[in-house]
């Protein structure tokens, strides 16, 4: 039976794959990876140079299809609904794939930002190929080390404080407020650095973008101070590459509670 490798590649640092990662890249024979266009070819790029990095030889096939685009301009009860056409649209990517690229006792991979369990969609979408029915397969997951743990240790910093708890959450959910009984909170996926509607408040960012790349952007200290400096940080940024992936840790201080 064909086999699939979802694996965990970090936040970009080809030296922060696991050994049971690099084990994984060793043992596979065919990788997809999903292109998302011209302005963001350096994404597949970086994945490359860790194949080189860490795969001797030739002995492997790397497979390229072109990303769904998403309609990022829903919003509201559209959202969620949007999302799920997405997925369905990669869905229907994979299992070609899978069926057409893949040999019946052959490995492929997924190469996953990050880490596979936290704000991706891989893991889900290939459940939605099991479910239909129509290819056979079976695949395990291998962790990576996420943006977020890069982040705090890049900042030298605690992802939670002392017997509090820590709440990872997106821009769009920090909009609707401040997360209720929780002093530290960590934000994806925030294309509207919504971090400023909490400028007046008694709250630390650290902020970091391209983690774990040459690229890597680094900036923290009171909110209030910290935040033009990273709208300035961010335009630049993505003036020069057309593209941005950011994270941020907000940790209010006590007295703001």
């Amino acid at each position: 039976m064909r086999k699939i490798h979802v694996i965990g590649i970090g936040a970009g640092d080809p030296e922060q794959l696991t050994l049971q990662a690099v084990r994984a890249l060793r043992s596979t024979d065919v990788f997809f990876l999903l292109d998302k266009g011209e302005v963001k070819s350096d994404l597949t790029r970086l994945r490359k140079d860790m194949l080189d990095a860490h795969i001797p030889g030739d002995s492997y096939r790397v497979v390229e299809a072109r990303d769904p685009e998403r309609d990022r301009g829903a919003g509201g009860a559209a959202y969620s609904p949007a999302v799920g056409d997405w997925r369905s649209a990669r869905a229907d990517i994979y299992e070609r794939l899978i069926a057409q690229e893949l040999g019946e006792d052959d490995t492929g991979a997924f190469l996953v930002w990050g880490d596979p369990a936290l704000y991706d969609s891989t893991l889900g979408i290939l459940e939605e190929v099991q479910g239909r029915g129509r290819v056979a397969f079976t695949y395990h997951v291998i962790p990576g080390i996420s943006s977020v743990s890069a982040l705090v240790a890049r900042h030298r910093t605690g992802l939670n404080r002392v017997a509090r708890p820590v709440q990872i959450t997106t821009g769009r959910r920090l909009a609707e407020g401040f997360p209720e009984g929780v002093d530290d909170v960590v934000v994806m996926l925030d294309a509207h650095q919504t971090f400023r509607q909490y400028a007046d408040h008694d709250i630390d960012i650290y902020w970091g973008a391209y983690i774990g790349t040459p690229d890597e952007i680094l900036a923290s200290g009171p909110i209030a101070e910290a935040a033009p400096r990273i709208e300035r940080l961010r335009a630049e940024a993505r003036e020069r590459k057309g593209w941005i992936m950011d994270t941020y840790l907000l940790r209010r201080n006590p007295g703001e509670r």
